[in-house]
């Protein structure tokens, strides 16, 4: 349990607010990744999105090493690496920690920038996204695809042209480290790079000025550290842009559009006035509309009916023994809250500012991935499943939410006080639970040495709500137990691809 918090303390500081790039390579100190191995059966893997790739993606056959060109692509390494600055070197060891870990901190820290929730009757404006959960839930998961599609064909090109790092054709190259037998043809630096860069510039559109610096200084680090050649990361770069047009063309079918509800069309649509005699109703002054009414109609990842099948049951009627059992269990907790209490729902809290529970999650799989020294195409993987699996927790824990209705347990008894804000949406099931236990349960099957380490973070994730006077305990288990569903239902997706 320990070494895990390790690893979510040393990341709270990555999501300061930057300034310019310059301040990125500060984020956090990472090792640089010499992966236990390239896992070069990446190329059976199956992509997340059901396209034909390769009939898309057009780059041109590796150079052999003694033609001219690549000869002179050679020199210009030479020059580059022994010219190299202590600023490019500090640079090219940064991005060398990782390029799926460094992106998904970058995210991350916009995803804290964005989390902000816009003044009340202020219009959506698309340029200055409200980062809330379920819309975090949703850009980790499209980047994390992008990457994971991108890098599998990047690995198939690999190995099918099979060109050698740089330095096994020219010995004066002056490497920065030492690097591993992964063919260097395309550059994964440079396709995660774009990719990622056009995938977020698209979430956050007024970043893109900052990500397209970003990924520039990305690319040309790996020339700094004398590991990929110029044709190495124009490959990368087309593979990039193109994996993340079609990342991005699904991303614009998803429905998330349609999620917001000025009108409160969900009212009518989930017939409040008859399904509940005390309805949710929101506490903030002035009134705010509620957050996502229709994040449930949004395209899940995994196949519906497994996802739907998972909705828990109505909640105890307010007024029976078991819900005042309940609220009477919250009240005499906020009556008495420890300091443990109070230090647990503040860890978990993920509230505005924050890279929301999502991102918490994020960070404990990055921390996790880094310690293994796992390849690029393999942490995107990692990524790619739980974050798919997280947006679909979020999908059917909101789906849960809007069909009970139920009000926050400080709404039925004005008695009890929280240690954190409360969520502008119902109560039933807990969003954070539902999150928590899907991520754990995925994380658990990949890491499974801390498989009781994850399981202890997801149920204190989840207690953590009732601790802070927002949930009941029922809100928790019911969310846990559909969380750790939708989990396995990930899991099941992702053992065909030989990903055990």
């Amino acid at each position: 349990m320990k070494n895990i918090y390790l690893y979510i303390i040393s990341g709270i500081f990555i999501l300061l607010m930057l300034a310019c790039k310059e301040d990125l390579p500060e984020m956090e100190k990472l090792p640089i990744l010499n992966p236990v191995s390239t896992d070069a059966e990446a190329v059976n893997w199956q992509t997340v999105l059901d396209l034909d790739y390769h009939n898309l993606i057009s780059i041109d056959p590796a150079a052999e090493a003694n033609t001219p060109a690549y000869q002179n692509e050679l020199s210009e390494l030479v020059t580059i690496t022994n010219a190299r600055t202590a600023e490019q070197a500090r640079k090219a060891e940064y991005w060398s920690a990782g390029a799926v870990l460094r992106w998904n901190e970058i995210a991350q820290e916009l995803v804290s920038k964005y989390n902000v929730a816009p003044r009340v009757g202020q219009a959506t404006d698309p340029q200055k996204p409200f980062a809330h959960p379920p819309f975090a839930a949703r850009a980790y998961a499209l980047l994390s695809v992008a990457q994971q599609d991108a890098l599998i064909n990047t690995w198939i090109y690999k190995y099918e042209f099979n060109r050698q790092a740089p330095a096994s054709y020219a010995q004066d190259i002056d490497l920065l480290f030492e690097i591993s037998d992964l063919p260097s043809y395309p550059s994964e630096h440079a396709v995660v790079a774009k990719v990622s860069q056009e995938v977020l510039s698209y979430l956050f559109p007024l970043e893109k000025e900052y990500l397209e610096e970003l990924a520039e200084e990305h690319i040309e680090s790996r020339k700094w550290a004398g590991v990929n050649t110029q044709s190495d990361n124009l490959a990368g770069i087309k593979v990039g842009e193109v994996i993340a047009g079609q990342v991005i063309n699904y991303a614009k079918s998803d429905r998330m559009s349609e999620a917001n509800d000025p009108e409160d069309r969900h009212l009518i649509y989930f017939d409040i006035a008859n399904q509940i005699s005390v309805p949710w109703k929101c506490i903030e002054t002035p009134l705010r509309k509620p957050m996502v009414p229709f994040y449930s109609i949004v395209k899940t990842w995994h196949d519906s009916t497994e996802v739907y099948n998972t909705t828990p049951p109505p909640p105890p009627a307010i007024g029976s023994n078991e819900f005042n059992e309940d609220i009477k269990f919250v009240r005499n907790i906020c009556d008495n809250r420890t300091r443990e209490q109070w230090r647990i729902a503040d860890f978990w809290a993920d509230g505005g500012g924050t890279s929301t529970p999502p991102g918490h999650w994020n960070r404990i799989a990055k921390g996790l991935i880094s310690n293994e020294s796992l390849s690029e195409v393999r942490a995107a993987r990692i990524f790619s499943v739980m974050n798919r699996a997280m947006m679909d927790a979020g999908i059917l824990s909101w789906w849960s939410k809007y069909k009970y209705y139920l009000p926050r347990p400080s709404q039925i008894d004005e008695k009890i006080t929280i240690a954190t804000g409360i969520p502008n949406f119902p109560s039933y099931v807990s969003g954070h639970s539902t999150f928590s236990a899907s991520a754990g349960t995925v994380l658990s099957h990949f890491f499974p040495g801390e498989r009781e380490n994850l399981k202890q973070m997801y149920e204190e994730a989840g207690i953590s709500r009732v601790y802070g006077g927002i949930h009941y305990n029922f809100d928790n288990l019911a969310g846990r137990e559909a969380g750790i569903e939708i989990g396995e239902i990930a899991i099941k997706e992702a053992l065909p691809n030989n990903l055990n």
